[in-house]
């Protein structure tokens, strides 16, 4: 990596790529992140529900490209960064993410290898491959969870993934800094999000945190002044965590 990251004509529009940004947390944080000074890379899988983020983000900024991609699989991962191209970019999000919810001994090497493809390799991928084009002053979100500090019963294959996610970007921060790029850690607590369709359980919904309370302490930590680090933010209903 060349000191101080890639070099920007300063006329240039800003670009901000967002993985899993067809619902819950990534659109909410696109929706908030939209300003007609940037372009926004909008990751998904699921092409209706992505197109309907593209169309509620479009009016407020210059651009949006949607980057259809399965972020399993490294060929998949492979994809998007050729179709994303490899200007400067200013902020990557890494966002998206699967949860495997059921008893360890029932996981099955396939589940296993899905988690850590689009829980951990991917975001490894994209942050190595533009880490090098982002100048100054840039930044690396990660959603993570509390389940990066914690471990739950029937969530092991998750909170093994973002255990894992926690470590490298501790040391990915470590590197990064000499470059002016922020690392940027948020952990939240249960999130209302479609991720509990799937999930078997009578889980109370209504007071989890929302996907645009996550999505504000991401804004938050991005407009602090370039030399202010918000490194790490945990969000929690202040009742307690579910």
């Amino acid at each position: 990596m060349s000191a101080g990251g890639a070099a920007r004509h300063p006329y240039l529009m800003k670009r901000y790529l967002i993985t899993g940004a067809s619902r819950g947390i990534g659109r909410a944080i696109a929706e908030k992140l939209a300003a007609p000074d940037v372009t926004l890379l909008l990751h998904g899988r699921d092409t209706v529900a992505l197109a309907e983020t593209c169309k509620s983000v479009k009016r407020n900024c210059a651009g949006v490209i949607s980057l259809i991609h399965d972020l399993a699989t490294v060929k998949g991962v492979s994809n998007l960064l050729s179709e994303a191209g490899d200007g400067p970019l200013d902020l990557l999000v890494n966002n998206a993410g699967i949860a495997i919810v059921k008893p360890f001994a029932e996981i099955t090497a396939i589940e296993w290898e899905q988690t850590l493809g689009v829980n951990v390799t991917a975001p490894f991928l994209l942050t190595q491959h533009f880490a090098p084009r982002m100048p100054p002053g840039s930044s690396v979100v990660n959603i993570l969870s509390i389940a990066a500090k914690t471990g739950f019963a029937n969530w092991s294959a998750y909170c093994m993934s973002k255990f894992a996610l926690e470590g490298l970007f501790q040391s990915v921060r470590a590197e990064l800094r000499e470059h002016r790029i922020r690392v940027i850690n948020i952990y939240p607590a249960a999130t209302n999000t479609e991720i509990w369709d799937d999930v078997a359980g009578d889980w109370p919904r209504d007071k989890m945190i929302s996907p645009d309370q996550v999505a504000d302490a991401v804004v938050f930590a991005l407009t602090r002044p370039e030399n202010v680090a918000v490194e790490n933010i945990t969000l929690s209903n202040a009742a307690g965590n579910l």
